[in-house]
């Protein structure tokens, strides 16, 4: 029996995943994903249709955290607007006109995913999504990001939405190198409220790597109808670090598990 192999069903049951007769036995890495790439203390050692451009759906949220991060006071209010309270997919439910904090939508941006917290944040910094995006694609051009544009701030499926695996590591690198980031990613829960109180919302990680799989520290979820199953998902062990990019990956939280056990149990990591 592979190491962790106990908590991996365990994991896979919380997910509503596939059943195991339909996963293989242990295999060189997953045949199903559109595309991946993992990295061993940032060598890249496995990889995918790596630079193929795809919807990312919410890994899309760690270049609108990283940009709110960097520009504004974290102990800023943020009063919601209709947009961000309009907002479909995952969201906390936030009315027209309630006040929090930046630091507690980065929170619900990156724990629960909310879109609606994600949509706030844009128009707080920039007057509206519109422009919010202009900046994500102006600093995606600067950091050398070739196979990604948004078409918006949440990753929503929209034409010219897309993103590549590693792309999405170098985003997922940035903001695990920004303490106050990397704790939201690796928290497993959180309650957040309304700055006068009359609203509690208590946050859960998406993540199902985070507190079963030994070391993991994020990093973020996503699913759309077109872009599936994502994952960007970070452990450290023993003074090493692996990270893991799946896009549209039907079997993730396996491909997750397999991808980091050969990692770290195998020793797949260069030399120093």
């Amino acid at each position: 029996m592979r190491r962790a192999a106990w908590w991996v069903a365990a994991l896979l049951c919380a997910a509503a995943a596939v059943a195991p007769a339909q996963v293989a036995a242990p295999r060189n890495f997953p045949p199903d994903a559109a595309a991946y790439l993992v990295k061993a203390d940032g060598r890249v050692l496995w990889a995918k249709a790596a630079d193929r451009p795809l919807p990312p759906a919410s890994l899309t949220k760690l270049m609108t955290a990283l940009l709110v991060a960097e520009g504004d006071d974290p102990a800023a209010a943020v009063t919601v607007g209709a947009a961000a309270a309009r907002e479909a997919g995952g969201k906390l439910g936030l009315e027209r006109g309630e006040r929090l904090t930046v630091a507690d939508l980065l929170a619900a941006t990156l724990i629960q995913s909310a879109n609606d917290a994600c949509h706030a944040l844009a128009d707080h910094v920039a007057g509206d999504e519109q422009r919010f995006v202009a900046r994500m694609n102006r600093r995606a051009r600067a950091w050398g990001l070739a196979e990604t544009h948004f078409a918006n701030a949440c990753g929503h499926d929209q034409p010219g939405h897309t993103s590549s695996a590693r792309d999405l590591a170098a985003l997922a690198e940035r903001a695990l190198a920004r303490p106050e980031l990397a704790r939201l990613m690796a928290a497993a829960s959180l309650e957040i409220r309304s700055l006068d109180g009359s609203r509690h919302y208590q946050l859960h990680n998406k993540n199902l790597l985070i507190g079963r799989f030994p070391g993991a520290v994020g990093v973020k979820t996503g699913f759309t109808a077109r872009a599936g199953k994502c994952l960007v998902g970070a452990a450290r062990q023993d003074g090493h670090e692996v990270l893991l990019v799946l896009l549209n990956a039907p079997n993730r939280w396996w491909d997750a598990v397999e991808a980091l056990e050969r990692a770290f149990f195998e020793r797949q990591f260069p030399a120093r």
